[in-house]
């Protein structure tokens, strides 16, 4: 696992600048006014070689009567919980409080290892003396002066961060020849009851309660179809709804399932139909590039017609149009009706995923898509594709060398990608085209 660096501390201290800084973008909203930032904000961040996972969070208050920074402290107890690192901001104006003070007390009691930060140190030179009276909370790591707004001290506070994350060794590594399938969707869709009709053992906690499956948990399957690990991941409720902040955690760790995943199983309820978090979580899938099948879980309980099957995979198609490669299964974990099929179907797709053709094959089909289709022109001048190469896998990647990017436009794209899947056979896997002027380099996108 990716170690998760959660920065806190009172309101308005500059956690958002400093979030914003370490990500070298505008991530988290920042604004002269406690209480901007109301949930967890992350970001992947790579150090020294370390992908690091950095978690905005609200200020907190101590004690409060109102109820919103009451939730945005309990979010950020949360946050403390499930991190690795704590990274406790302090205000350098604002001098050291007693809020202050009885934050680093709830943070010793967590047992996690603590960076204190003094920030709004933004003049160059040495700290001011108020810096040094930081050293009383008792940290067992010396204080870093910090400068949110100009970018000081981040590098300090990245190394220490890295230092004191889990050592790289402790993260899973993928077994050479086995397939992982992360197993997606929300909550009580029947994602554990699928694992364990698939698996063929009780070994997942299965329960009508939304929720039950907190993390991400592997098992490892060997049978007559292959070598397989299946990740159970917690139910993804929409964002508005994870209030209990454990949730906001299993998400996380869910997406980072789909990271190291080969084939993603988005399972849905059948009788809910795909519902916009259902769109979400195939987003997550498809934006990481990953081969992915739509398991339609409980169609036992669908009252059946003539065309039911196909009427419900238009629905599919249509709530999820930017997946149309992706196959769609119909399936009961209760009863286990067409579960052990999902295995010829994962290996299916591992094995398009791993497909390369060379580009002399590329180039053939280029000239024969070219004689069907004339490029389309644009005030006199006309589209020229010069070839196409496969640059990558999982996902699919292909370069095309064009005169102009600007005359290839989207639906050519999208006839040639066509053409690509129809004459090498790659229907089911997701396929990234990328443009680029003869001249360029091919190692990356527009």
């Amino acid at each position: 696992m990716k170690p998760i660096i959660a920065i806190v501390g009172r309101p308005n201290v500059g956690k958002s600048t400093l979030f914003n800084k370490i990500a070298g973008k505008r991530v988290s909203i920042v604004e002269d006014t406690p209480g901007v930032t109301r949930d967890r904000i992350y970001y992947e961040v790579e150090w020294n070689g370390r992908e690091l996972i950095i978690v905005d969070t609200g200020g907190i208050e101590p004690k409060t009567d109102s109820q919103m920074l009451k939730y945005m402290r309990r979010q950020a107890e949360i946050a403390v919980e499930n991190s690795d690192v704590i990274v406790f901001i302090c205000d350098i104006e604002a001098g050291l409080t007693a809020d202050d003070r009885e934050i680093a007390q709830q943070l010793k009691k967590s047992g996690k290892p603590v960076i204190c930060c003094v920030n709004k140190i933004d003049k160059a030179g040495d700290p001011p003396p108020e810096f040094y009276e930081f050293y009383e909370l008792g940290f067992e790591n010396d204080p870093i002066p910090l400068s949110s707004m100009h970018g000081t001290g981040t590098g300090d506070l990245l190394d220490l961060a890295v230092e004191l994350s889990p050592p790289p060794e402790d993260e899973p590594e993928k077994e050479e020849g086995r397939i992982a399938v992360a197993v997606i969707g929300h909550p009580n869709v029947g994602k554990s009851s699928l694992v364990n009709r698939v698996v063929g053992s009780e070994r997942l906690i299965v329960s009508d309660v939304a929720g039950t499956t907190r993390d991400a948990i592997d098992v490892d399957v060997d049978n007559e179809w292959g070598r397989y690990t299946f990740v159970d991941t917690a139910g993804m409720r929409r964002q508005s709804r994870v209030d209990d902040g454990i949730e906001y955690y299993s998400v996380l760790r869910a997406k980072m399932a789909v990271d190291r995943a080969d084939v993603c199983l988005i399972v849905v309820d059948a009788l809910e139909g795909i519902t916009e978090q259902d769109a979400k979580i195939a987003g997550i899938a498809h934006e990481a590039g990953k081969s992915s099948i739509i398991v339609v879980n409980k169609w036992d309980l669908v009252e059946k017609e003539t065309k039911t099957m196909d009427d419900y995979t238009a629905h599919v198609r249509d709530k999820l149009s930017f997946m149309s490669y992706a196959p769609v299964m119909y399936v009961s974990a209760l009863t286990g009706q067409r579960c052990e099929k999902l295995y010829r179907a994962i290996n299916d797709l591992e094995a398009e995923a791993n497909t390369r053709v060379t580009t002399g094959r590329l180039n053939d089909m280029l000239t024969d898509a070219i004689i069907r289709v004339q490029p389309p022109s644009d005030k006199g001048r006309r589209l020229k594709l010069y070839y196409i190469t496969q640059t990558g896998i999982k996902p699919a990647t292909f370069v095309a060398f064009v005169n102009r990017i600007s005359l290839f436009h989207f639906s050519y794209q999208r006839y040639i990608e066509n053409q690509i899947r129809e004459v090498f056979g790659l229907k089911d896997i997701p396929i990234r085209m990328i443009s680029r002027q003869r001249g360029e380099k091919a190692d990356g996108e527009l």
